[in-house]
């Protein structure tokens, strides 16, 4: 099985990276394409990959194509490739609002998967939803799971609508919690905190937290309630975010993300 990573950006080069460790591919077996000189010797210098630079030289070998380039390359793209491809050959999309129809209308193909991973696949602990068309078959799906998952998990959804909530929740989420680290750093820091001690304090205390969630069953309403005494320290701050509606203000910025997700796949 011979697979073909379109783009090589930090997502296209995380995901081939992540797939010449899985046991479905050998080495060698991985094509990266990109028109960018800059980015094909980055891509050369490691040697389980095969960098191309011209289209008509990998796509016809590839059994499993992922497209890893910008939407807006989408269209030129597809004119460029259409000749190219078979109906044999399945497409993993991670273009943010491209839409499953229109990669089978514009390449003339039925086997697509639709994806939405997040940046923390960069260090395999990401989160890829994905939704496929009808004419995947089980075994194609077990193989594309595997796939993402060398990235960290993944997760199938039932819809595109679902692609494009869990962009506003997994895929554009990481920015929020770097948003609120940053909050958190910059009051260390006129607390009299040094930038080192800062980023510690922070980065520390959100592992933490996470590790707790998922070792266990506990939901955020009750770790917060076992953190916070009644007059404390915690409940002051949680009692400060109550009262500057801090909650609705990020499910607020959660459906803005949804939102804006929607109306880039109304483009295509």
């Amino acid at each position: 099985m011979k697979v073909l990573v379109i783009g090589a950006g930090n997502m296209g080069l995380t995901y081939a990276t992540g797939m010449s460790k899985s046991k479905l591919l050998k080495k060698r077996n991985i094509m990266v394409l990109d028109k960018s000189k800059e980015k094909l010797e980055e891509v050369g210098k490691i040697a389980y990959f095969d960098a191309i630079d011209r289209i008509e030289d990998c796509v016809p070998q590839a059994d499993i194509i992922f497209l890893a380039v910008k939407p807006y390359h989408a269209e030129e793209l597809f004119q460029r490739m259409k000749k190219l491809v078979n109906p044999e050959q399945l497409f993993i999309s991670i273009m943010a609002g491209v839409t499953i129809n229109y990669i089978q209308e514009a390449l003339g193909i039925k086997k697509v998967v639709r994806a939405m991973p997040n940046l923390p696949a960069q260090v395999g602990k990401g989160l890829t939803s994905y939704v496929s068309a009808e004419e995947v078959s089980r075994l194609e799906l077990f193989m594309v799971e595997g796939l993402l998952d060398t990235t960290g998990k993944s997760l199938r959804v039932k819809n595109e609508k679902f692609i494009d909530a869990s962009t506003g929740i997994s895929g554009s989420g990481p920015a929020y919690v770097f948003y609120f680290m940053q909050s958190m750093m910059e009051a260390a820091l006129q607390m009299g905190f040094s930038e080192n001690v800062s980023k510690v304090l922070v980065s520390q205390t959100f592992t933490g937290a996470v590790e707790l969630f998922n070792q266990n069953n506990l939901n955020p309403d009750t770790w917060m309630e076992m953190v916070a005494s009644k007059g404390g320290t915690t409940r002051a701050a949680l009692d400060s975010m109550e009262d500057n509606n801090v909650n609705e203000l990020i499910k607020e910025a959660a459906f803005a993300a949804f939102g804006r997700a929607v109306e880039l796949g109304e483009e295509y």
